[in-house]
């Protein structure tokens, strides 16, 4: 099986603190040759989740940031030109399916949804990709996944997933870790100090209250990666959380002073 072999991806796996049972539910949808879609807030761990698992079952990983402007082209691909001559180039769609491997559509509801209808035929038992303007019609290989994701947070009537489209996907929920599995993680990113760890978090799940209040955004578990970076780097606390965690969620300076407010009030005594 894939993820027990000693390959150089498997010695670089990226570090990952399970959940649940995700990592089996992957590996299964993997196996039956099934897609997958991720949701949950920005920054609590899909993208690295994904780069975890293609480690792990020794998969090459193509991703692909979506974006308003992302065209049907831009994942199959087009024509160049290239020295006087007019040449196929793959767009990395195209190449994921040619070489097997894992294709990561990252926050895909901000692609339009004409784009997204390019994966419908990849996405059910057909597990093809059309590409019209070469004639080619291209079977992808038993090692090829496809996973999208996107936040539930960020959805409205104009950016959301077709139902033909999400229906064609198994579906995982992700959110922010308990307070024990953050700490772990931030200790395990950064090899802080785990006092300053639990105080991290502590901060975290503080501004996390405000949301909807206060805050349009929370702290993710990636900020608090950063923030404890900066510590164990040999910055102060205040600035670290100041600069990873205050004017990283909002530029209203009123909402930033209290903020920085509850910051000195977590790390003062």
């Amino acid at each position: 099986m894939p993820s027990s072999a000693k390959s150089p991806a498997a010695a670089a796996v990226p570090y990952y603190q399970p959940f649940g049972d995700e990592c089996a539910i992957f590996e299964a949808a993997w196996r039956n040759r099934l897609p997958l879609l991720i949701k949950g807030p920005t920054g609590c761990g899909k993208t690295r989740f994904i780069a975890h698992m293609a480690a792990q079952l020794g998969l090459p990983l193509h991703t692909v940031a979506c974006h308003d402007d992302l065209s049907a082209a831009d994942l199959v691909g087009r024509h160049l030109l290239q020295g006087g001559a007019t040449v196929w180039c793959d767009g990395p769609l195209t190449r994921a399916v040619r070489e097997g491997g894992i294709c990561y559509l990252d926050e895909v509801v901000e692609a339009r949804k004409d784009t997204t209808v390019v994966l419908h035929p990849l996405a059910d038992d057909r597990r093809v990709l059309p590409i019209e303007r070469t004639g080619e019609l291209l079977a992808a290989p038993p090692a090829f996944m496809l996973v999208v994701s996107y936040n539930p947070g960020y959805q409205n009537l104009l950016k959301s997933l077709k139902p033909s489209t999400r229906q064609r996907f198994l579906a995982l929920r992700f959110d922010f870790p308990s307070p024990e599995r953050e700490r772990a993680i931030v200790i395990g990113e950064t090899g802080c100090d785990p006092a300053i760890a639990s105080q991290l978090v502590k901060l975290a799940h503080s501004f996390r209250a405000l949301k909807d209040h206060d805050l349009d955004e929370v702290p993710s578990t990636r900020l608090l990666v950063y923030a404890a970076q900066l510590i164990h780097g040999g910055m102060d606390q205040i600035t670290a959380c100041r600069v990873a965690l205050v004017e990283a969620l909002t530029d209203d300076e009123p909402t930033a002073a209290a903020l920085l407010e509850v910051v000195n009030a977590s790390f003062v005594g």
